[in-house]
């Protein structure tokens, strides 16, 4: 286990609710930070707040639509008058719905409002998020901003290509943020896990929807994760996301930004 002091440190995870950002959450709380989760799933949360009850006097949440301006202004407003300071932000609130350009069956194409809605919540909502938060660090002249990618972004990936789309962009906001706020020392690091545990996303309704833009059954797409080359010869953790993040959080990278960490053990295709 990694444990990194981030006694010091408080801020905001997008969508820190479930999955790999409630893993990120944790590990902030389990370094001694202060987190305010973002999320639009209520429900999770409650679960999630009653899981970390030893941590109550550090967590905060708070029902927030990523893409909507006003909630995301009152989100960083909520932030600053319960910690006093942000000084990180994750972004990592994301949707991803799998479908194909083009469906000869009719059954699971790329739709205008499919497109809309993933473009809204990975795209805007990260630059929503990035631009409050940006107005408060600038204040303080000190801050980091973690932008949750993925390596499709670079690779692309079948039957998702509107969510390599998003997560290419990330790498674009991720370098261009950095040399727009390096002169107010805030640092912007990407991070873009491979494949991983199971996770919210990657659930058996979205390995349903996945498998049949590839034309195989839920058990072949299953078997094709072991086909993939990982040197390493298994899939990532969620904690081994988490710790990487938690490292570029902290004064222990004061030197990094303006680049994008692939944690996938080395996969390539």
């Amino acid at each position: 286990m990694v444990i990194i002091d981030l006694s010091k440190f408080s801020g905001i995870v997008t969508g820190g609710a479930s999955g790999l950002g409630k893993a990120i959450t944790k590990k902030i709380l389990e370094c001694d930070g202060k987190v305010f989760i973002a999320d639009i799933n209520e429900k999770e949360a409650e679960k999630t707040l009653e899981e970390f009850e030893i941590y109550k006097e550090k967590v905060n949440f708070l029902k927030v639509d990523v893409s909507n301006k006003k909630e995301v202004e009152n989100l960083v407003k909520k932030s600053e008058e319960i910690f006093g300071k942000i000084d990180y932000l994750v972004n990592n609130a994301g949707i991803l719905i799998p479908r194909l350009l083009v469906d000869p069956l009719g059954k699971e194409e790329i739709t205008e409002e499919i497109f809309d809605k993933m473009v809204n919540i990975n795209m805007k909502g990260y630059l929503l998020c990035a631009q409050e938060v940006a107005r408060v660090m600038i204040k303080r002249q000190k801050g980091v901003i973690i932008n949750i990618s993925s390596e499709s972004g670079l690779e692309g990936s079948e039957g998702q290509s509107v969510y390599a789309a998003t997560k290419a962009g990330i790498y674009s906001f991720t370098r261009s943020w950095a040399k727009e706020l390096g002169k107010y020392n805030i640092r912007v690091v990407g991070v873009a896990p491979g494949i991983l545990e199971p996770t919210s996303l990657r659930n058996f309704e979205y390995e349903k929807e996945l498998a049949y833009t590839r034309g195989i059954t839920v058990e072949e797409l299953k078997k094709s994760y072991e086909k993939i080359s990982i040197p390493l010869k298994r899939v990532g953790t969620l904690e081994e996301v988490a710790n990487l993040v938690c490292f570029l959080i902290s004064d222990l990278a004061s030197y990094i930004t303006g680049t994008t960490i692939n944690i996938s053990g080395g996969k390539s295709r």
